[in-house]
């Protein structure tokens, strides 16, 4: 009997091994969706800050160009913050490269970034059909989504990256 439970322990042992990897691999995919060939790269440097509150920007949800809001924000040449509302990760970018939010976890809110001044638009790294602008002017429509609105592929191809 003493012999039979230093075989238990071994094998216990090594199905807890099996069970963490397992967890692990499984961590590691979530909170992406759609598809990804780019290489992750860290945020860029914040800009030099301006004085007053950052405006924030919501993310919604997955939903062409109306994934975050206010769509598009009067923000050109202020301090922006993305709020993370939806319940998986998103990371914004700017269409020109320039910003670069980071991961943004849900609940989460992003770092401080300086938008340009005259104005610019921004997509989801990791879903990038949700498209947004911010403007040096209030109101207006949000930027048209113009390749693969649902984010799946709908035309053969997979999403769009830009």
């Amino acid at each position: 009997m003493h012999g039979h439970h230093r075989e238990e322990v071994p094998t216990k042992l090594h199905l807890l091994r099996v069970a963490a990897l397992i967890a692990a691999i499984a961590l590691s995919h979530c909170g992406g969706g759609g598809y990804s060939n780019t290489t992750p790269t860290s945020p860029s440097p914040a800009t030099t800050p301006t004085t007053g509150t950052p405006v924030t920007i919501t993310i919604r949800s997955q939903n062409g160009n109306q994934s975050f809001s206010p769509n598009p924000a009067s923000a050109g040449g202020q301090q922006v913050v993305f709020k993370n509302a939806d319940t998986i990760v998103h990371r914004v970018v700017l269409n020109d490269g320039t910003v670069d939010t980071g991961d943004i976890a849900p609940g989460a809110t992003s770092r401080t970034v300086t938008m340009p001044s005259s104005g610019a638009t921004y997509h989801c790294l990791i879903h990038p059909a949700m498209v947004g602008a911010v403007t040096t002017a209030s109101g207006g429509a949000p930027p048209p989504c113009t390749s693969n609105c649902g984010g799946s592929g709908d035309d053969g191809n997979p999403p769009a990256y830009y």
